[in-house]
């Protein structure tokens, strides 16, 4: 088992940055990648950016493009999400998540296990 943990949210407003971390503990040697991910009331949970454990790949959602920004820390097993010049739209719930084995395609949400709590990021304007 894998426990996660983001912090770092809150509420900003329109062209503010907060950067999300999130925390894993437990079996950590299983991790293949890590993925944040969003959902706002009423919609879909949403892939927003994710990196493999062992790669300098990284992935983002076309809408966060240029704005958000993952990365990772192995030896605190934290992962990051910069996000600056936020907007009104990225106002969601933020949950990392843990995969045990990536796929080709990082943003299925079926490829990853373990789930935080998620943390709120409300975006004013």
């Amino acid at each position: 088992q894998v426990q996660l943990v983001e912090s770092g949210g809150g509420l900003v407003q329109v062209g503010e940055s907060l950067r999300l971390s999130c925390a894993a503990s437990g079996r950590t040697s299983i991790i293949s990648g890590m993925g944040w991910f969003r959902q706002a009331p009423g919609k879909e949970r949403e892939f927003v950016a994710a990196l493999r454990w062992d790669a300098s790949n990284t992935y983002s959602a076309d809408s966060v493009k240029g704005r958000f920004t993952i990365s990772r820390d192995n030896a605190k097993n934290m992962v990051y999400l910069q996000m600056n010049s936020l907007k009104p739209e990225d106002t969601s719930v933020y949950y990392c998540a843990v995969s045990r084995a990536m796929a080709a395609d990082v943003t299925r949400r079926d490829i990853y296990a373990y789930w935080g709590q998620g943390t709120q990021v409300t975006v004013s304007s």
